[in-house]
């Protein structure tokens, strides 16, 4: 049996290893290391295949033989493949995962104006799938020349993601801004999942914007790592029964 798992520093809220149950039969372990831990781990490769979350993603790049040309592209790897050789493979399914979602979201964000919330690992992925699907992006942080002080100047904005944790459990009661504020906003993504319904899609939601939030995208980067663990396709249909399995859970 394959010995997969997931590699953070704080890994209680994962649903990773429910995912992974559904999608084939492999031991799937959370690893929670503290940064002075990680090489040691990766160089150990007691492990067939991994999933890299935070704060990790662009540390373990340099443990890699191999690469994709999208990690590559991006320096950030979420999923590490260690073939029969020994020697280890690095992928970026988050932005096959984030692809997934804005389809599915029905979002168009060719030729309009994007706000990416945040400028952290997660966001790498989410701006490569913009700027591929044509949108002219714009990255909100807490420092720099565009960030929450001055959103005003942004009120034409069509999509809205959040990469930011603001939101997430246990601290349900924040929202990074004010979806209302943006008369153009035709969409929400927030790819945090827990809790489902964030504070800012609830906003959105009450300004009459549709709201999305990362189950999808966690299902389907899932499913791709999990083929790639696997060395087989990745199988489309199967992200979508996951999805619906976890939304009547």
């Amino acid at each position: 049996m394959l010995k997969c798992g997931l590699l953070g520093r704080k890994l209680g809220h994962s649903m990773s290893p429910k995912i992974h149950s559904m999608l084939a039969d492999y031991s799937y372990e959370l690893f929670e290391k503290e940064e002075d831990e990680v090489e040691a781990f990766i160089k150990g490769k007691e492990f067939d295949g991994l999933n890299v979350t935070i704060p990790y993603k662009k540390t373990v790049f340099e443990y890699m033989d191999e690469v994709s040309r999208v990690a590559s592209e991006l320096g950030s790897i979420n999923t590490i493949v260690k073939r029969a050789d020994g020697t280890l493979y690095g992928d970026n399914t988050d932005v096959f995962g984030f692809g997934e979602l804005v389809r599915v979201s029905g979002a168009k964000p060719k030729g309009k104006k994007a706000l990416v919330l945040g400028s952290g690992g997660a966001s790498v992925s989410v701006k490569y799938v913009l700027e591929k699907l044509g949108a002219g992006i714009v990255t909100i942080s807490r420092s720099g020349e565009d960030n929450y002080m001055n959103l005003e100047k942004h009120r034409d904005a069509s999509l809205i993601v959040n990469t930011t944790p603001v939101g997430m459990f246990p601290n349900v009661d924040a929202s990074p801004l004010d979806p209302g504020m943006f008369d153009a906003c035709e969409a929400v993504i927030d790819i945090i999942y827990n809790p489902s319904v964030t504070k800012l899609m609830r906003m959105a939601k009450d300004a009459g914007i549709p709201a999305f939030n990362g189950l999808y995208m966690l299902v389907a980067q899932a499913a791709k790592s999990s083929a790639l663990f696997r060395g087989i396709p990745a199988d489309d249909t199967v992200i979508e029964g996951i999805y619906k399995k976890l939304l009547n859970a």
